[in-house]
């Protein structure tokens, strides 16, 4: 991955990752800020759903769900990438290179849906 593109209109996708309220930093048209572009190493580009960003240790982390034409995303695979900003406070995404790293990062977030699936269960 060498760059990536995120379709907002000004506010942070972490932020809206989280929010879901449609606030004023999101604005009304909070499902926009919920993709993001990837340009990958050969230049393919792949649509992914912002599925959150959260933290691990002293580092943030960020799942993404690549969709395909439809929207959809047949697989189930997620992305998982090392979420940080610049000193403008552009976000940047960088690939997990470490394989402990990888691994924390991912138990992080099978916890993350875990919990979630847990939650949605007990509002039954």
């Amino acid at each position: 991955m060498s760059d990536e593109l995120f379709n907002n209109g000004g506010c942070s996708p972490s932020d809206c990752a989280s929010c879901q309220s449609g606030c004023s930093s999101c604005g009304s048209d909070f499902e926009e800020h919920r993709t993001i572009t990837l340009t990958m190493d050969d230049d393919t580009e792949v649509e992914c759903a912002i599925l959150t960003i959260y933290p691990v240790n002293t580092k943030e982390y960020i799942a993404l769900l690549p969709l395909d034409e439809n929207g959809q995303n047949q697989s189930g695979e997620v992305y998982l990438y090392t979420f940080t900003r610049t000193e403008n406070g552009d976000p940047m995404l960088a690939n997990i290179e470490d394989d402990e790293e990888y691994q924390a990062a991912a138990e992080a977030f099978d916890a993350i849906v875990e919990n979630a699936q847990n939650m949605a269960e007990a509002e039954k």
